[in-house]
């Protein structure tokens, strides 16, 4: 996996900076239109709580956006922290590499191909 050395931004970050603040929405009527609380409007905003996926849907249908783009910006921000979380080491269950070659296939009298 390749990882990024900075964090992405979380999507409460991105909705605050481009939407909220341009737009000088009021947070209670923003909260109303989404179906969520002013509390969980504020959660989301200081990167404490998640864009799930209905509320993805609810934002990119108010700012015209697509839904995708609220979870790839939570999905980026998760992975991020996950990777770069302390967690005990993982046994590999299959190596990267092939300790040995395999044989090419042949034709032969039994099937129409096996190995050689």
């Amino acid at each position: 996996m390749r990882t990024q050395k900075r964090k992405p931004s979380h999507p409460g970050l991105i909705l605050d900076e481009h939407y909220i603040k341009p737009l000088d929405l009021n947070l209670q009527k923003l909260a109303d239109d989404l179906g969520i609380s002013r509390n969980t409007l504020y959660e989301i905003r200081m990167g404490n709580a998640s864009v799930s996926a209905l509320l993805a849907i609810r934002l990119g249908e108010l700012f015209d956006t697509t839904p995708e783009l609220w979870l790839n910006l939570q999905q980026k921000h998760d992975l991020w922290l996950a990777f770069h979380k302390k967690r005990p080491a993982i046994k590999a269950l299959f190596s990267r590499r092939r300790k040995r070659a395999i044989k090419p296939f042949a034709r032969t009298s039994r099937s129409r191909f096996s190995r050689v």
